[in-house]
């Protein structure tokens, strides 16, 4: 059934190592996990078994451009599948959400946040769904290289909604972040399918480089084979800025890539990239999850790659046509507190969480709403940590996720309200004019204040928004939703907030040194004295016999690189840093705290900053280049001589 499948709707005759055994276990009712290396075809075992299963399959995309291109081409297959995203038209989100709901949908793609959305819940209420696929997921796993605390909701979604079977895939995945990963979707270890990590036709190579050699190696690297498909991988988004601009005045077709771009100019870019009208794309991380093109020949980190798992996602873009291929790191240890530094960002100062435990023992209800972003600026934690942080307070059962909700319903009347009322009788119409009563028109949008309609009609908000639903898919008005807030239970307010406050902290601190620890497991690893391919492969757990690639930079040069730091720190003592300190602490005012100084000084941002547009102030990341540490360890020494001045 599944090879004769296979060939009508994919065109193909027969399946990569693992496919198979993949698809064969979901087409007998069994959950399973798929580790294959990027480029393996981890796609094809839920697109296969989506066309043959009675119902639809929901597939959780942690990308838009992934999303985009895995819809395109099942489209060109003629296979139903819709994505819907936030550059969908009303018109076309609902259409797609009413093909789901009449079964007419084969595949839907989703990000994960899209399960917080409460109208997307209601929806999901009258689905069929046979199969619920993660991509990327090893980020439900705080061992994983991406932890997503959202992630680690999708059990809980899984059993809410009634889906039979899950289908988790990833590229990335040691075997303790496997064993999480099973453990969590309750998948028997027997059901993991894993194939082979190594990948022979790809030249692993280490190239000790001065940070000022790095342009001009770069440009002669390029100049090799001027047209070859290329992806340069740096940290910083004015890094990737440089590097294609130095390129470019050499002649070579290169453009910049990182999130900071507007969507469609990303878009295009990888579009020019993918067709071959740009031959070099200079990138932060942002770039690469959904890109597939088979003919990439080369892979270069400009920059150390944060992890190892980001180090083998990255280069497991290049040669997926099995041609040989060169993975190159310029590698120094210059910026290598940049890498840490952007973890210790992620740090919440103590006083933050004990303001959150505050927050929830006074809390005078058994319920608790918050805003993610108005608390994340509150507390100046920042959003990523902020949910680890609800996630641990749920996990040490004080709080329990209940739904997610939007405080703030508006719409653009597409037909005049009394004609609206006049379509309905008796108590329906005096819900609905009591709707209206209750909605205060501005210059765009019309807000209704749904607890005002709940008080005086007595029907349930569920009622409310329902009606709105209802207006909208009929064509008369145009609802917008916004201001997301998450509902929490209160489990336990009987906690002692010191001892609480103490143990979360302890957690993050373990988590930083964790991820700090996976900077340095690069470096070690860059700097091995055996075959690095085999390395590489041994760390995800793959038996490999004893010897070597032969192609690797250590195998041929038959030795390790070492690697230095070229560029020596200045000094943080002197007058012009105590001027550059206290110019610092003027520009942060009230916001000057020695956490929220290091921050600035060292390039790293924080809610707070946000208001202050601190990252246009030319004192901003002067640091960057010192260790986080030491400079907290200046601030805070010479702080107070700063302030009694």
């Amino acid at each position: 059934m599944l090879d004769q499948a296979l060939e009508r709707y994919f065109g193909f005759t027969g399946l990569k190592p693992g496919q198979k055994q993949v698809m064969e276990k979901i087409m007998q009712g069994r959950s399973s996990l798929a580790v294959f290396p990027t480029g393996a075809g981890k796609s094809l075992c839920y697109q296969l078994p989506a066309v043959l299963l009675p119902h639809m399959t929901l597939v959780v995309s942690p990308l838009l451009s992934l999303m985009k291109d895995q819809v395109d081409f099942l489209q060109s297959r003629s296979i139903p599948a819709a994505r819907l995203d936030s550059t969908l038209s009303a018109e076309d989100y609902m259409s797609i959400l009413d093909r789901a709901k009449k079964g007419e949908l084969k595949i839907l793609v989703i990000a994960v946040e899209r399960f917080k959305n409460e109208r997307f819940r209601q929806h999901l209420k009258q689905m069929r769904i046979s199969l619920m696929v993660v991509d990327e997921a090893h980020c439900i796993s705080e061992w994983g290289h991406n932890f997503r605390p959202d992630y680690l909701k999708l059990p809980v979604y899984r059993h809410e909604f009634g889906i039979p079977q899950v289908l988790l895939l990833t590229a990335t995945a040691t075997p303790r972040v496997m064993q999480d990963m099973c453990v969590r979707f309750e998948i028997d270890r027997d059901d993991a399918v894993v194939t082979g990590f190594h990948r022979p036709n790809l030249v692993l190579q280490v190239s000790p480089v001065p940070e000022a050699d790095k342009p001009r190696i770069l440009v002669k690297r390029m100049l090799e084979s001027r047209e070859a498909p290329t992806i340069v991988y740096v940290t910083l988004q004015k890094t990737a800025e440089k590097v294609a601009q130095n390129l470019a005045d050499a002649g070579i077709e290169a453009r910049a890539y990182h999130a900071g771009m507007p969507n469609e100019q990303r878009e295009s870019i990888q579009n020019d990239f993918m067709s071959g009208r740009v031959h070099c794309v200079a990138a932060t991380i942002a770039f690469g999850m959904g890109i597939d093109k088979k003919d990439i020949r080369r892979v270069i980190h400009y920059d150390l790659p944060k992890s190892i798992e980001n180090y083998s996602q990255e280069i497991g873009r290049a040669g997926r046509d099995g041609i040989e291929s060169l993975c190159e790191v310029l590698a120094n240890k210059d910026n290598l507190n940049i890498l840490e530094n952007f973890v210790y960002g992620d740090m919440p100062e103590k006083q933050g969480i004990a303001e959150l435990l505050g927050l929830i023992a006074a809390n005078a209800e058994d319920e608790l709403h918050l805003s993610p972003y108005s608390l994340s600026g509150q507390l100046n934690i920042r959003l990523l940590p902020l949910k680890t942080l609800l996630v641990y307070l749920e996990l040490e059962k004080i709080i329990e996720s209940r739904s997610s909700y939007y405080s703030r319903y508006s719409f653009q009347p597409l037909k005049d309200t009394r004609d609206i009322s006049s379509a309905f009788q008796g108590e329906r119409r005096e819900f609905v004019r009591a709707i209206f009563r209750h909605s205060q028109a501005k210059r765009t949008w019309t807000y209704v204040d749904v607890a005002a309609v709940e008080a005086e009609s007595g029907s349930p908000r569920q009622r409310v928004l329902t009606a709105l639903e209802y207006f909208h898919e009929q064509g008369w008005i145009l609802l917008r939703s916004s201001d997301s807030m998450d509902v929490f239970q209160i489990v336990n307010r009987r906690f002692d907030q010191q001892v609480m406050t103490e143990k979360l902290y302890a957690l993050f601190k373990n988590k930083q040194v964790h991820e700090i620890g996976r900077i340095h497991l690069v470096l070690r690893f860059l700097q091995s004295n055996a075959c690095l391919s085999f390395n590489l492969a041994r760390y995800f757990g793959e038996i490999m016999p004893e010897g070597s690639c032969g192609m690797c930079s250590v195998c041929r040069d038959e030795r390790s690189a070492t690697l230095e730091r070229t560029k020596k720190l200045p000094s943080l003592s002197g007058r012009d840093k105590l001027d550059l300190l206290a110019g610092s602490a003027e520009f942060l005012g009230r916001e000057a705290s020695p956490a929220n100084l290091t921050r600035f000084l060292c390039g790293v941002g924080a809610p707070v900053f946000t208001k202050l547009k601190a990252s246009r102030s030319p004192l901003f990341g002067r640091l960057q280049n010192h260790p986080f540490a030491r400079v907290q360890e200046w601030v805070e020494k010479n702080l107070p001589e700063i302030i009694s001045a």
